[in-house]
């Protein structure tokens, strides 16, 4: 009688281990990561999801020390992320809207990083966010870049560490009167010209908390409408019943935006090494290089240079105009000659080396 109550109770615990949590991405879950496989999980996901969905649309590598990241796929030479979209002000501030059908996990949870070899990857997180940027702004130019992993988010303190280093490149800037609008990607200026723009623009993180929302406040509707002449039109951001590309209607914006939680055993179905993952990028970037060069693509890369290089000009000319607008203003409020002539002097001396920085 013992020996049998013995097995029942061996039985029994085996059958509560087996109903313990298992990854779905180990067991199969829930198929290929198509939307039908994701829009009725109300509940909320884990981040074993995000390796499920994101998996058709790129790569999973372990990336020492950020852990598994995640490449795009199919996505133009030298892209950069939070340029193919637009701007829309939300209850949440400055909310990204995304023109890939699976922006609503790069640029709503998680951070992005940029190394010479791979070039963009993508940090999971699970904290949802309007968009998880940083941003710098000035007269001619508004600029927004990725936050850096090391960019942590804190409720009630902001984000942490309060000063971290943005490098150059991150950086992605347009002509101010161009922030409103869609499909940004068309006036993003070359990212060459960073440094110099840097040089007119104040940096600026405003991320916080109201009424339990996470918002992105960082360039102010006043300063927004001055710089482009435009109305800001404001939108309720609503929660979207499936994943995809986030869309407008009316006065709304529909996100899907689910709770996270984040699933420590689980991992991608197929993952990369770090090392091979360079090698396999790069061989990739020269065969498309070679094909775009020498197939029927030919012509877009020629017009997407000659495009990039209007824009730069543009945005040269616009600074020595802007240059002179402001030495004319203050000629104005003085009366001898010599000051007069000095500002002249110096206008001559500043345009000059602003020509110098450009070429």
């Amino acid at each position: 009688m013992k020996k049998q109550i013995w097995i029942v109770f061996l039985a029994f615990i085996f059958t509560v281990s087996c109903v313990v949590y298992v990854p779905r991405v180990e067991s199969g879950g829930r198929g290929r990561g198509t939307e039908a496989d994701f829009w009725s999980y109300e509940r909320g996901l884990d981040t074993s999801d995000f390796y499920e969905y994101l998996s058709p649309h790129g790569a999973w590598v372990n990336y020492p020390p950020y852990g598994y990241v995640w490449i795009p796929r199919d996505v133009p030479i030298q892209w950069r992320p939070y340029t193919h979209g637009r701007w829309a002000w939300t209850d949440y501030g400055w909310t990204w809207i995304s023109d890939y059908e699976w922006g609503w996990i790069p640029f709503h949870y998680g951070r992005w990083q940029w190394e010479r070899r791979p070039g963009w990857f993508w940090v999971p997180d699970t904290v949802w966010g309007p968009a998880w940027v940083t941003w710098r702004r000035g007269g001619l130019y508004i600029g927004w870049a990725p936050l850096p992993p090391g960019a942590e988010f804190v409720a009630g303190v902001g984000m942490r560490p309060r000063y971290y280093e943005v490098p150059d490149r991150f950086w992605i800037f347009l002509d101010s009167h161009n922030f409103l609008e869609e499909r940004l990607g068309r006036f993003v200026l070359p990212y060459e010209r960073n440094v110099t723009i840097i040089r007119y623009t104040v940096f600026n993180t405003n991320i916080f908390v109201r009424n339990n929302r996470i918002v992105n406040e960082g360039v102010s509707i006043d300063e927004v409408e001055r710089y482009t002449r435009r109305r800001v039109d404001r939108y309720q951001l609503k929660d979207a019943r499936r994943p995809g590309s986030a869309r407008l209607e009316g006065r709304e914006v529909y996100v899907y935006k689910p709770p996270v939680t984040k699933n420590e055993i689980s991992r991608p179905k197929n993952v990369l090494r770090k090392e091979d993952a360079e090698e396999k990028i790069s061989r990739r970037e020269l065969g498309e290089i070679q094909e775009r060069v020498s197939g029927s693509e030919q012509e877009n890369l020629l017009r997407n240079q000659e495009r990039e290089k209007r824009l730069l000009e543009e945005s040269q000319r616009n600074e020595v105009n802007e240059l002179r607008r402001r030495t004319e203003e203050e000629k104005k409020l003085v009366r001898s000659r010599e000051e007069k002539q000095r500002l002249d002097n110096e206008y001559r001396t500043k345009s000059s080396e602003l020509r110098r920085n450009h070429e």
